[in-house]
């Protein structure tokens, strides 16, 4: 028997074996008890009719095993057939168009090609595709679509594989999402997440509601609690109240935190309670959580203990804060969220100082200090050198009250020498800042921090900016990138900004850009700069022309038809 002949009876065989060992086991058919004519002939066709002396050669044991097979398989019992699967729910909201639907489709084939990582390649080039399915998603799911059925399975698979695309892939599947994850163990995580389009507990009766906390597991229970809090915050917090001595500590934790959604007096109570909690760490954001609360009782207690600490000394025409910190962190202190313990390399009593000004009310300040507002307030000298610390925790307290006025006296101008307000100390600090202020404001702070001192420190500042970016935001970046190619920058240092900038800008800016003289066309590179410097900039800036026009058309191909 020659190689290729012997190749092809064993892949006939093998091919016998797997059908036979599928459709028999567990049968109790006559291809499950042992055959030792079949084992003879697997053995011939594995070492060669040559060695074995089989009587007719290659072609007889063919025939020997094709005959074999049909009498193994004549005797087995079929198998009884399993219960079909109940019919997917209806969807009932508008098909996607036609033209988006095959845009998405060609994202998601993107998406699951081997070795992508979703992220942007270091070679100028073409855009990268994945990149603009969040943005896909999120128009898809503000005009209200359905997915094409046939492309559930892919967007699954692409939202088990990135959880940041979860929430949009789940909103956008809709109700269907949740029938195939029953289908399908791969997407279990719909089941767990209690999403799908779907509001857990929407519609039912507060029995069927409470049941489904006491009984389910840790996820669906933190998807019903969250769902719930956006629709009844009285009704998820009686959920937490009911059996809240009984969860562990860790759930305790997460579920507390959801409470910051719609936090408002009426959470006081249950929270002022949690203060006296067994964990540290929920009584840590019980406290935190009361802080955010200007008038509860906590608040007002801190207030006490701050104005103890910082008090204005009055002198000839000037007024001076003067400092005096917490000597001790007593019990009451540490019952409402003090830390005694300071991390590593800061002072007790600063540390204990910080966290009392945080959390006191940041109303009471002016008043206190005899200041007419918060600017007034920050520009006051502070004796002893308490300024940074103090302007520091008025930081804090900002983001945590979320109140803006102060928020715009501690960032300041945005084109001010050191780049920030007086207690904006970070980048970190700047970003948490701006995300108090309205939408419109935050770009045009940003739009004049990057005017006036570039990209260099501007992209954590960038990514807190809603999408797609004003005009004014979008120019200034743009115009800072120009700035930076003919000043001779490193080019790959802006590869970030620039492609921030391909997913950020207006879809619309795309031909503005394109007309602009110079902006895409090769330059002369200066002597410092790196080969090839002019050449990539040239390309980074058609590549984001050309991003900019597919995400036009894109946005076109969403668009509801003229009527619809």
């Amino acid at each position: 028997m020659g190689r290729g002949e012997h190749g092809r009876a064993g892949g006939r065989t093998a091919g016998a074996g797997r059908d036979t060992a599928v459709g028999g086991a567990g049968t109790g058919g006559v291809g499950a008890a042992p055959d030792g004519e079949w084992d003879a002939l697997v053995v011939a066709a594995l070492v060669g009719t040559d060695r074995r002396g089989v009587p007719g050669g290659p072609a007889a044991l063919l025939d020997a095993l094709a005959a074999r097979v049909v009498r193994r398989r004549a005797g087995l019992t079929p198998a009884v057939a399993a219960p079909l699967p109940p019919p997917a729910p209806v969807d009932p909201r508008p098909p996607t168009p036609p033209a988006a639907a095959h845009r998405l489709s060609t994202l998601l084939a993107e998406l699951s090609r081997p070795g992508d990582t979703g992220r942007r390649g270091p070679a100028p080039g073409l855009p990268q595709l994945t990149e603009l399915l969040p943005e896909w998603l999120a128009v898809a799911n503000a005009h209200g679509y359905a997915p094409r059925p046939e492309v559930l399975p892919a967007l699954l698979d692409a939202a088990r594989a990135r959880t940041d695309l979860r929430p949009a892939v789940l909103r956008y599947a809709g109700v269907r999402a949740r029938w195939l994850a029953g289908l399908n163990p791969d997407w279990r995580f719909v089941l767990r997440a209690g999403a799908a389009g779907t509001d857990p507990g929407a519609g039912e009766e507060p029995e069927a509601v409470r049941r489904r906390w006491r009984e389910g597991l840790f996820a669906e229970r933190a998807a019903l609690l969250e769902s719930l809090r956006l629709r009844d915050p009285d009704a998820a917090r009686a959920l937490l109240v009911e059996g809240w001595a009984q969860e562990r500590a860790e759930d305790r934790l997460m579920f507390l935190d959801v409470l910051r959604t719609g936090l408002g007096p009426a959470d006081e109570p249950f929270l002022e309670a949690a203060l006296t909690d067994r964990s540290r760490n929920v009584r840590a954001t019980a406290a935190e959580l009361l802080a955010g609360l200007p008038r509860s009782a906590l608040a007002g207690r801190m207030a006490r203990r701050a104005a103890a600490c910082v008090a204005p000394e009055r002198g000839e025409g000037v007024t001076t804060i003067v400092v005096e910190a917490p000597h001790s962190c007593d019990p009451a202190l540490e019952r409402d969220g003090v830390l005694a313990r300071p991390p590593a390399g800061r002072g007790e009593r600063s540390w204990w100082l910080g966290q009392l000004v945080a959390a006191a009310p940041l109303d009471r300040w002016p008043g206190r200090l005899g200041a007419a507002d918060p600017a007034a307030v920050l520009a006051l000298a502070v004796a002893d050198g308490w300024r940074e610390e103090l302007h520091a925790a008025w930081c804090r307290a900002a983001v945590r009250q979320r109140d803006a006025d102060w928020a715009r006296a501690l960032l300041g101008a945005p084109t001010a020498p050191e780049a920030g307000g007086p207690g904006a100390v970070s980048l970190a600090d700047r970003a948490r800042l701006l995300a108090v202020l309205p939408t419109a404001e935050r770009a045009d702070w940003v739009a004049g921090f990057v005017a006036g001192h570039g990209l260099s420190e501007a992209f954590q500042l960038l990514g807190g900016c809603a999408v797609p970016w004003s005009r004014s935001l979008g120019r200034a970046v743009v115009d800072a990138l120009d700035i930076a190619r003919d000043a001779g920058g490193y080019p790959w240092s802006f590869s970030g900004v620039m492609g921030l900038a391909e997913r950020c800008l207006d879809p619309a800016e795309g031909e503005r850009l394109a007309a602009t003289a110079g902006l895409t066309a090769a330059t002369a590179a200066s002597a410092d700069a790196a080969p090839g410097a002019g050449d990539y900039w040239a390309e980074s800036f058609r590549r984001l022309v050309a991003t900019l026009r597919l995400r036009a058309v894109m946005l076109a191909e969403l668009a509801p038809a003229p009527g619809a």
